[in-house]
């Protein structure tokens, strides 16, 4: 080992050993790219350290080996194992002055193992780096998104689901967590991938509740994507439309609303949809053949973007709701009249629709198999079982902890220093606009 690498060793034993992580923390960057070099004898490096006394240099190290991964080309097992011990066996009072590195290395991995083809690999390790590095469990970090991907490439959703299910009351950024210009410059921490990840996070957060068919949810995710304010549009943001758009059809039967201060949408965004908008407009006359003659149409599209599946989706949609408005019209039907006033291609088909929206609670209904008629019945729930009582008492009480959550976050910007002097300025401002003083003669007067 040479006697610069030995020199690293040397100092993060000596800084570890007296406790200066904030030191340590400082000067390491500067060993990147001298470890990077030397990425052929970094295992040489981990033997002379200790994950749990040495976690700042393994870091480093681990961080080097990632950065060099493309030249190296290194065993993936080996450093999947690597990674997986050391989220398993780190110091997480030395982690905390290392966020940033610490992040950089989430997202190197996450992009090594899904170029590999083993993203399910990843999932587990992202997820404990998770849980070491966040302090709250509503807080969401940069490397939220990447335990999102894995999770869509691995099409496994059962480690991810957790952490999409929480309302974020917090948000961990690069920008906060970088606070010195030396670390900002020797690990490039870009303030504009805060930006990146947040949109990220909520634009696969969407694709994963579509993937479980969790509709509502989906929207809400897509519907964040797309209202983040901005200055200009990212293609995160103009992929996250197209599905907003889609899943809109399928919740509501037409585009769900958007706040009025989302210029980006109507400058930059819609023009860019066209096809989707044809695609909505179709939908709203309830012909489900002049929607399967658009969908046809725009299949290239579709398919381009990755969203036949969801066009199928909103089909299948369009279907189920002309289904539903004759529930409200008629009492029986005939199973080949069903096919024939919601344009299916037979009886049989009407039938399995409405089997399987019986079955989903979409509507209420019973099929006479013998004579092929379909009884539309009205809502049993009639609001007054204990189960119904407690559903409603659980309704309530989580509301009532979404308003105190949202009345102490709102005390806490309204006591932030940063807001204060903001709020005051503007006042300020506004005081002098609606009060001018006009001089005439001597202004010292």
């Amino acid at each position: 080992m040479g006697s610069a690498l030995e020199n690293y060793v040397n100092q993060v034993r000596t800084l570890s050993a007296s406790g200066s992580y904030r030191e340590l923390a400082e000067e390491l960057p500067e060993s990147l790219s001298l470890l990077a070099r030397n990425w052929s004898i970094l295992d040489n490096v981990l033997e002379t350290l200790d994950m749990q006394q040495h976690s700042l240099g393994v870091l480093y190290v681990l961080l080097a080996k990632l950065h060099s991964a493309s030249t190296a080309n290194p065993e993936p097992v080996q450093l999947i194992q690597l990674m997986r011990d050391f989220v398993q066996r780190n110091n997480n009072e030395q982690l905390r002055y290392a966020v940033c590195a610490f992040y950089e290395t989430c997202h190197l991995f996450t992009e090594f193992v899904v170029q590999k083809n083993l993203s399910i690999l990843g999932i587990r390790i992202i997820s404990r780096a998770i849980d070491q590095i966040r302090q709250l469990d509503t807080q969401l970090t940069p490397i939220h998104a990447d335990l999102c991907l894995l999770s869509l490439k691995a099409k496994n959703f059962s480690v991810v689901l957790p952490y999409l299910d929480a309302d974020i009351t917090d948000i961990s950024t690069v920008a906060a967590e970088c606070k010195t210009q030396q670390q900002q410059q020797s690990q490039h921490a870009d303030a504009n991938n805060d930006a990146k990840y947040f949109l990220l996070y909520f634009y696969y957060g969407g694709m994963i509740y579509t993937a479980i068919k969790n509709y509502e949810r989906a929207l809400y995710f897509f519907e964040v994507c797309i209202t983040t304010p901005a200055m200009a549009m990212s293609h995160i943001m103009l992929e996250a439309y197209k599905k907003f758009l889609m899943v809109s059809l399928i919740v509501e039967g037409k585009i769900a609303y958007i706040p009025k201060n989302t210029q980006v949408i109507g400058r930059f965004m819609k023009p860019m949809a066209n096809h989707y908008h044809d695609l909505v407009n179709v939908y709203a006359n309830s012909s489900s053949e002049e929607l399967r003659i658009i969908i046809l149409k725009y299949s290239e599209a579709f398919t381009r973007d990755n969203n036949m599946g969801l066009a199928k989706q909103v089909a299948t949609s369009l279907y189920k709701r002309n289904i539903q408005r004759l529930t409200k019209t008629f009492l029986t039907l005939s199973l080949s009249d069903v096919a024939s006033r919601v344009q299916l291609a037979s009886a049989v088909e009407a039938e399995r629709y409405i089997l399987n929206m019986i079955k989903s609670g979409e509507i209420y209904a019973s099929i006479n198999q013998k004579d092929g008629m379909v009884l539309f019945k009205d809502d049993p729930e009639k609001y007054n079982s204990p189960e119904m009582f407690l559903n409603v008492q659980n309704n309530i009480t989580h509301v009532l902890d979404q308003v105190r959550q949202i009345n102490k976050m709102e005390e806490e910007i309204i006591l932030n220093p940063m807001y204060v002097k903001k709020a005051l300025g503007s006042q300020d401002d506004d005081l002098t606009s609606q009060h001018p003083k006009t001089f005439s003669g001597d202004p010292t007067d």
